[in-house]
Protein backbone atom coordinates (compact mmCIF):
# COMPACT_ATOMS: atom_id res chain seq x y z
CA UNK A 1 0.00 0.00 0.00
CA UNK A 2 0.84 3.38 -0.96
CA UNK A 3 -0.85 6.18 0.77
CA UNK A 4 0.93 8.72 -1.69
CA UNK A 5 -0.67 7.15 -4.64
CA UNK A 6 -3.48 4.44 -3.43
CA UNK A 7 -6.09 7.47 -2.72
CA UNK A 8 -5.27 8.62 -6.53
CA UNK A 9 -6.62 5.25 -7.56
CA UNK A 10 -9.44 4.67 -5.32
CA UNK A 11 -12.26 2.81 -7.11
CA UNK A 12 -15.07 4.30 -5.49
CA UNK A 13 -13.58 7.95 -5.80
CA UNK A 14 -12.97 6.94 -9.48
CA UNK A 15 -16.79 5.81 -9.94
CA UNK A 16 -18.18 9.02 -8.11
CA UNK A 17 -15.99 11.05 -10.05
CA UNK A 18 -17.09 10.17 -13.40
CA UNK A 19 -21.08 9.64 -12.03
CA UNK A 20 -20.57 13.06 -11.71
CA UNK A 21 -19.16 14.01 -14.95
CA UNK A 22 -22.27 11.52 -16.76
CA UNK A 23 -24.46 13.84 -14.55
CA UNK A 24 -22.66 17.15 -15.77
CA UNK A 25 -22.49 16.33 -19.15
CA UNK A 26 -26.23 16.66 -19.49
CA UNK A 27 -25.59 20.58 -19.25
CA UNK A 28 -23.17 20.26 -22.01
CA UNK A 29 -24.50 22.90 -25.12
CA UNK A 30 -22.01 20.49 -27.22
CA UNK A 31 -20.41 17.43 -27.52
CA UNK A 32 -16.51 17.52 -26.46
CA UNK A 33 -13.39 16.31 -27.93
CA UNK A 34 -11.04 16.12 -25.05
CA UNK A 35 -7.43 15.53 -26.47
CA UNK A 36 -5.04 14.02 -23.88
CA UNK A 37 -2.00 15.27 -25.39
CA UNK A 38 0.34 12.93 -23.64
CA UNK A 39 0.54 9.54 -23.76
CA UNK A 40 1.26 8.93 -20.10
CA UNK A 41 -2.34 10.46 -19.77
CA UNK A 42 -3.61 7.66 -22.82
CA UNK A 43 -2.08 4.86 -20.43
CA UNK A 44 -3.57 5.91 -17.67
CA UNK A 45 -6.91 6.28 -19.67
CA UNK A 46 -6.98 2.75 -21.04
CA UNK A 47 -5.64 1.12 -17.97
CA UNK A 48 -8.37 2.13 -16.00
CA UNK A 49 -11.06 2.04 -18.93
CA UNK A 50 -12.18 5.37 -18.35
CA UNK A 51 -13.86 5.66 -21.80
CA UNK A 52 -16.67 3.01 -20.88
CA UNK A 53 -17.09 5.04 -18.00
CA UNK A 54 -17.95 8.71 -20.01
CA UNK A 55 -21.36 9.19 -21.36
CA UNK A 56 -21.63 9.55 -25.58
CA UNK A 57 -21.04 13.21 -25.79
CA UNK A 58 -17.28 13.06 -24.39
CA UNK A 59 -14.58 11.38 -26.38
CA UNK A 60 -11.23 11.25 -25.61
CA UNK A 61 -8.57 12.02 -28.24
CA UNK A 62 -4.47 11.30 -28.35
CA UNK A 63 -2.62 14.53 -29.03
CA UNK A 64 1.75 14.90 -29.78
CA UNK A 65 2.91 14.42 -26.53
CA UNK A 66 5.13 11.60 -26.70
CA UNK A 67 8.62 12.49 -27.92
CA UNK A 68 9.55 8.86 -29.22
CA UNK A 69 6.03 8.79 -30.99
CA UNK A 70 6.85 12.48 -32.87
CA UNK A 71 10.56 11.34 -33.70
CA UNK A 72 10.90 11.18 -38.08
CA UNK A 73 12.68 8.67 -39.80
CA UNK A 74 15.03 11.17 -40.71
CA UNK A 75 16.17 11.41 -37.32
CA UNK A 76 16.67 7.99 -36.66
CA UNK A 77 18.50 7.92 -40.05
CA UNK A 78 20.27 10.57 -38.85
CA UNK A 79 21.39 8.56 -35.48
CA UNK A 80 22.40 5.74 -37.66
CA UNK A 81 24.61 7.63 -40.41
CA UNK A 82 26.55 9.23 -36.94
CA UNK A 83 26.90 5.75 -35.80
CA UNK A 84 28.83 4.75 -38.91
CA UNK A 85 31.10 6.96 -38.34
CA UNK A 86 34.85 5.80 -37.14
CA UNK A 87 35.23 5.61 -33.62
CA UNK A 88 31.62 6.68 -32.27
CA UNK A 89 29.61 5.22 -29.70
CA UNK A 90 25.70 6.30 -30.52
CA UNK A 91 24.18 6.92 -26.72
CA UNK A 92 20.65 7.45 -26.46
CA UNK A 93 17.49 6.47 -24.47
CA UNK A 94 15.91 3.15 -24.14
CA UNK A 95 12.81 3.64 -25.94
CA UNK A 96 14.67 5.28 -28.96
CA UNK A 97 16.49 2.33 -30.37
CA UNK A 98 13.73 0.81 -31.18
CA UNK A 99 12.14 3.20 -33.07
CA UNK A 100 11.92 2.01 -36.76
CA UNK A 101 13.78 4.59 -39.91
CA UNK A 102 14.69 3.71 -43.07
CA UNK A 103 16.46 1.28 -42.84
CA UNK A 104 14.97 -0.42 -39.30
CA UNK A 105 15.62 0.42 -36.03
CA UNK A 106 18.90 1.62 -33.91
CA UNK A 107 18.35 -1.59 -32.40
CA UNK A 108 18.91 -3.66 -35.48
CA UNK A 109 21.91 -1.76 -36.41
CA UNK A 110 23.08 -2.60 -33.35
CA UNK A 111 22.57 -5.91 -33.99
CA UNK A 112 24.50 -5.79 -36.85
CA UNK A 113 27.19 -4.52 -35.26
CA UNK A 114 27.45 -0.61 -34.90
CA UNK A 115 28.47 0.52 -31.47
CA UNK A 116 25.09 1.93 -29.96
CA UNK A 117 24.28 2.22 -26.33
CA UNK A 118 20.87 2.95 -24.64
CA UNK A 119 20.74 4.36 -20.97
CA UNK A 120 17.83 4.88 -18.52
CA UNK A 121 19.91 8.40 -16.90
CA UNK A 122 21.42 10.44 -19.57
CA UNK A 123 24.19 11.21 -17.17
CA UNK A 124 25.00 7.53 -17.75
CA UNK A 125 26.08 8.52 -20.68
CA UNK A 126 29.66 10.44 -18.87
CA UNK A 127 30.80 7.24 -17.25
CA UNK A 128 30.58 5.64 -20.82
CA UNK A 129 33.02 8.55 -21.90
CA UNK A 130 34.95 8.26 -18.90
CA UNK A 131 35.61 4.67 -19.58
CA UNK A 132 35.88 4.95 -23.39
CA UNK A 133 38.55 7.95 -23.72
CA UNK A 134 39.92 7.04 -27.56
CA UNK A 135 35.72 6.74 -28.68
CA UNK A 136 33.46 9.93 -29.64
CA UNK A 137 30.78 9.71 -27.53
CA UNK A 138 27.01 11.07 -29.43
CA UNK A 139 24.28 11.44 -26.95
CA UNK A 140 20.83 11.32 -29.40
CA UNK A 141 19.13 13.56 -26.66
CA UNK A 142 15.50 13.17 -27.30
CA UNK A 143 12.14 14.55 -25.52
CA UNK A 144 9.86 17.50 -24.65
CA UNK A 145 10.50 20.40 -21.61
CA UNK A 146 10.75 17.55 -19.32
CA UNK A 147 14.05 16.38 -20.44
CA UNK A 148 15.58 19.24 -22.31
CA UNK A 149 16.90 20.13 -18.22
CA UNK A 150 18.72 16.78 -18.24
CA UNK A 151 20.70 17.42 -21.09
CA UNK A 152 21.75 20.84 -20.16
CA UNK A 153 23.11 19.74 -17.00
CA UNK A 154 24.84 16.78 -18.93
CA UNK A 155 26.21 19.45 -21.45
CA UNK A 156 27.13 21.41 -18.01
CA UNK A 157 28.66 18.18 -16.73
CA UNK A 158 31.20 17.33 -19.72
CA UNK A 159 31.96 21.14 -19.82
CA UNK A 160 33.36 20.94 -15.94
CA UNK A 161 35.02 17.11 -16.59
CA UNK A 162 36.74 18.89 -19.35
CA UNK A 163 35.67 16.07 -21.49
CA UNK A 164 36.82 16.02 -24.96
CA UNK A 165 35.43 13.12 -26.54
CA UNK A 166 31.50 14.08 -25.95
CA UNK A 167 28.98 15.73 -28.28
CA UNK A 168 25.58 15.76 -28.49
CA UNK A 169 22.53 15.43 -31.34
CA UNK A 170 19.65 17.55 -29.89
CA UNK A 171 16.14 16.44 -30.63
CA UNK A 172 14.85 18.10 -28.01
CA UNK A 173 11.00 19.31 -28.76
CA UNK A 174 7.94 22.14 -27.54
CA UNK A 175 5.12 21.31 -26.45
CA UNK A 176 2.92 24.61 -27.51
CA UNK A 177 3.90 24.73 -31.46
CA UNK A 178 2.22 20.92 -32.51
CA UNK A 179 -0.66 21.86 -30.46
CA UNK A 180 -1.00 25.10 -32.23
CA UNK A 181 -0.68 23.35 -35.65
CA UNK A 182 -3.51 20.85 -34.72
CA UNK A 183 -5.93 23.40 -33.29
CA UNK A 184 -5.50 25.83 -36.15
CA UNK A 185 -5.93 23.13 -38.98
CA UNK A 186 -9.16 23.25 -41.45
CA UNK A 187 -10.83 19.78 -39.74
CA UNK A 188 -9.52 20.51 -36.17
CA UNK A 189 -12.85 19.66 -33.87
CA UNK A 190 -10.84 19.49 -30.53
CA UNK A 191 -12.44 21.75 -28.04
CA UNK A 192 -10.77 21.24 -24.75
CA UNK A 193 -7.08 19.98 -23.79
CA UNK A 194 -5.60 17.40 -20.67
CA UNK A 195 -2.08 19.32 -20.86
CA UNK A 196 0.63 17.31 -19.59
CA UNK A 197 2.14 17.67 -15.96
CA UNK A 198 5.07 16.32 -16.05
CA UNK A 199 6.32 19.35 -18.72
CA UNK A 200 4.26 21.98 -16.98
CA UNK A 201 6.70 20.90 -13.60
CA UNK A 202 9.60 22.49 -15.94
CA UNK A 203 7.71 25.32 -18.01
CA UNK A 204 5.14 26.41 -15.84
CA UNK A 205 1.02 26.30 -16.55
CA UNK A 206 1.46 29.90 -18.31
CA UNK A 207 2.44 28.10 -21.59
CA UNK A 208 -0.95 26.84 -22.23
CA UNK A 209 -2.79 30.56 -21.81
CA UNK A 210 -2.28 31.35 -25.55
CA UNK A 211 -4.80 28.26 -26.27
CA UNK A 212 -7.32 29.98 -24.26
CA UNK A 213 -6.99 33.51 -25.71
CA UNK A 214 -6.28 32.06 -29.15
CA UNK A 215 -9.06 29.02 -29.45
CA UNK A 216 -11.25 30.03 -26.71
CA UNK A 217 -11.09 26.30 -24.99
CA UNK A 218 -10.24 25.08 -21.11
CA UNK A 219 -7.03 23.91 -20.65
CA UNK A 220 -6.10 21.72 -16.99
CA UNK A 221 -3.01 20.74 -16.12
CA UNK A 222 -3.82 16.96 -15.32
CA UNK A 223 -1.49 14.26 -13.35
CA UNK A 224 -0.95 11.03 -14.31
CA UNK A 225 -3.81 9.01 -12.04
CA UNK A 226 -7.48 8.00 -12.90
CA UNK A 227 -8.57 10.40 -10.21
CA UNK A 228 -6.12 13.71 -11.86
CA UNK A 229 -8.15 12.53 -15.06
CA UNK A 230 -11.83 12.17 -13.60
CA UNK A 231 -10.93 15.72 -11.34
CA UNK A 232 -9.79 17.45 -14.62
CA UNK A 233 -12.61 16.32 -16.66
CA UNK A 234 -15.24 17.81 -14.26
CA UNK A 235 -13.13 21.14 -14.31
CA UNK A 236 -13.46 21.23 -17.89
CA UNK A 237 -17.01 20.39 -17.88
CA UNK A 238 -17.75 23.15 -15.37
CA UNK A 239 -15.81 26.02 -17.82
CA UNK A 240 -17.71 24.55 -20.76
CA UNK A 241 -21.05 25.11 -19.03
CA UNK A 242 -20.33 28.34 -17.81
CA UNK A 243 -18.47 29.25 -20.77
CA UNK A 244 -15.59 30.41 -19.07
CA UNK A 245 -12.54 28.84 -20.50
CA UNK A 246 -9.40 29.10 -18.86
CA UNK A 247 -5.73 27.12 -17.75
CA UNK A 248 -6.43 25.48 -13.98
CA UNK A 249 -3.72 23.25 -12.81
CA UNK A 250 -5.25 20.27 -11.30
CA UNK A 251 -1.57 18.85 -10.33
CA UNK A 252 -1.09 21.31 -7.90
CA UNK A 253 0.68 19.00 -6.01
CA UNK A 254 3.53 19.67 -7.80
CA UNK A 255 2.76 22.07 -11.33
CA UNK A 256 3.07 25.78 -10.90
CA UNK A 257 2.08 28.53 -13.18
CA UNK A 258 5.62 30.04 -13.41
CA UNK A 259 7.45 26.12 -13.35
CA UNK A 260 11.19 25.50 -12.72
CA UNK A 261 12.77 28.87 -12.77
CA UNK A 262 16.28 26.95 -11.87
CA UNK A 263 15.50 24.56 -14.81
CA UNK A 264 14.63 27.41 -17.45
CA UNK A 265 17.46 28.63 -16.98
CA UNK A 266 19.92 26.18 -17.63
CA UNK A 267 17.86 25.18 -20.46
CA UNK A 268 18.48 28.88 -21.77
CA UNK A 269 22.09 28.82 -20.77
CA UNK A 270 22.83 25.95 -23.28
CA UNK A 271 19.73 26.37 -25.61
CA UNK A 272 18.06 28.46 -28.06
CA UNK A 273 15.00 27.72 -30.53
CA UNK A 274 15.91 25.89 -34.27
CA UNK A 275 14.15 27.59 -37.04
CA UNK A 276 12.18 24.10 -37.76
CA UNK A 277 11.57 20.53 -37.13
CA UNK A 278 9.84 17.91 -38.76
CA UNK A 279 7.39 16.36 -36.48
CA UNK A 280 6.30 12.42 -37.44
CA UNK A 281 2.50 13.18 -38.76
CA UNK A 282 2.67 16.98 -38.67
CA UNK A 283 5.31 17.96 -40.85
CA UNK A 284 7.34 20.87 -40.50
CA UNK A 285 6.49 23.63 -37.75
CA UNK A 286 8.87 26.35 -37.01
CA UNK A 287 10.73 26.77 -33.58
CA UNK A 288 8.77 24.48 -32.38
CA UNK A 289 12.29 22.49 -31.32
CA UNK A 290 15.83 23.45 -29.69
CA UNK A 291 19.20 23.20 -30.86
CA UNK A 292 22.74 24.11 -28.97
CA UNK A 293 24.13 27.82 -28.50
CA UNK A 294 26.51 28.88 -31.38
CA UNK A 295 29.13 29.45 -28.07
CA UNK A 296 28.56 25.48 -27.78
CA UNK A 297 29.06 24.70 -31.47
CA UNK A 298 31.80 22.23 -30.64
CA UNK A 299 29.62 20.00 -28.73
CA UNK A 300 26.95 19.65 -31.63
CA UNK A 301 27.21 16.56 -33.43
CA UNK A 302 24.72 17.86 -36.07
CA UNK A 303 27.49 20.26 -37.29
CA UNK A 304 30.04 18.12 -36.89
CA UNK A 305 28.71 15.22 -38.80
CA UNK A 306 26.75 17.39 -41.45
CA UNK A 307 28.64 16.20 -44.19
CA UNK A 308 26.99 12.96 -43.79
CA UNK A 309 23.71 14.05 -42.80
CA UNK A 310 20.47 14.33 -44.88
CA UNK A 311 16.85 16.53 -43.64
CA UNK A 312 14.84 14.39 -46.52
CA UNK A 313 11.33 13.52 -45.46
CA UNK A 314 10.71 9.86 -45.27
CA UNK A 315 7.47 8.38 -45.32
CA UNK A 316 5.90 5.70 -43.10
CA UNK A 317 4.80 2.47 -43.99
CA UNK A 318 1.76 3.43 -46.48
CA UNK A 319 -0.66 1.93 -43.98
CA UNK A 320 1.03 2.79 -40.93
CA UNK A 321 -1.75 5.66 -39.50
CA UNK A 322 0.63 7.15 -36.80
CA UNK A 323 0.46 10.32 -37.51
CA UNK A 324 -2.72 11.03 -38.01
CA UNK A 325 -3.40 8.88 -34.34
CA UNK A 326 -0.81 11.71 -33.41
CA UNK A 327 -3.57 14.50 -34.77
CA UNK A 328 -6.15 13.35 -32.67
CA UNK A 329 -7.86 12.68 -36.06
CA UNK A 330 -8.04 8.67 -35.60
CA UNK A 331 -7.59 6.09 -33.02
CA UNK A 332 -5.09 2.90 -32.84
CA UNK A 333 -7.92 0.52 -33.93
CA UNK A 334 -9.02 2.29 -37.05
CA UNK A 335 -5.43 1.20 -38.46
CA UNK A 336 -5.47 -2.01 -40.50
CA UNK A 337 -2.16 -3.10 -39.26
CA UNK A 338 -2.73 -3.01 -35.28
CA UNK A 339 -2.23 -6.61 -33.66
CA UNK A 340 -1.60 -7.93 -36.86
CA UNK A 341 1.77 -7.13 -38.36
CA UNK A 342 2.13 -4.74 -36.08
CA UNK A 343 2.30 -5.20 -32.37
CA UNK A 344 5.27 -4.49 -29.55
CA UNK A 345 7.00 -7.20 -30.80
CA UNK A 346 7.27 -5.94 -34.30
CA UNK A 347 6.47 -2.60 -34.29
CA UNK A 348 5.67 -0.76 -37.84
CA UNK A 349 4.85 3.09 -36.67
CA UNK A 350 6.72 4.77 -33.57
CA UNK A 351 3.29 4.54 -31.36
CA UNK A 352 4.11 0.82 -30.87
CA UNK A 353 6.92 1.68 -30.09
CA UNK A 354 7.09 3.77 -27.20
CA UNK A 355 5.68 3.09 -23.67
CA UNK A 356 4.06 6.11 -24.34
CA UNK A 357 2.24 5.66 -27.21
CA UNK A 358 -1.10 5.32 -28.30
CA UNK A 359 -1.23 2.19 -30.32
CA UNK A 360 1.04 0.49 -26.95
CA UNK A 361 -1.84 1.71 -24.83
CA UNK A 362 -4.33 0.19 -26.70
CA UNK A 363 -2.63 -3.14 -27.57
CA UNK A 364 -2.31 -3.06 -23.83
CA UNK A 365 -4.85 -2.44 -22.17
CA UNK A 366 -7.98 -2.11 -25.29
CA UNK A 367 -10.22 -5.41 -25.53
CA UNK A 368 -11.60 -4.44 -28.85
CA UNK A 369 -12.94 -7.51 -31.17
CA UNK A 370 -11.46 -7.05 -35.11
Amino acid sequence: MNPYIDIYRDSSKIQELFKAICKLSAKLPYPLKIMEVCGGHTHTIMKYALPQLLPNNIEFVHGPGCPVCIMPKSRIDYARKIAEQKDVILVTLGDMIKVPGSHGSLQKARAEGLNISFVYSPLDALKIAQNNPNKKIVYFAIGFETTTPMSAALLESVIKLNLKNFFFAINHVLVPPPLHAVLSSKDNKINALLAPSHVSVISGAKIYTPFVEKYKIPVVVCGFEPVDVGESLISILQQVISNTPKVEIQYARSVTQEGNLKAQELVERYFTLEDSFTWRGLGEIPHSSLKLKDEFASFDALKIYKDVLEDTPKDDHKLCICGEILKGAKKPYDCKLFKKACNPQNPLGSCMVSSEGACAAYYKYGDFNF
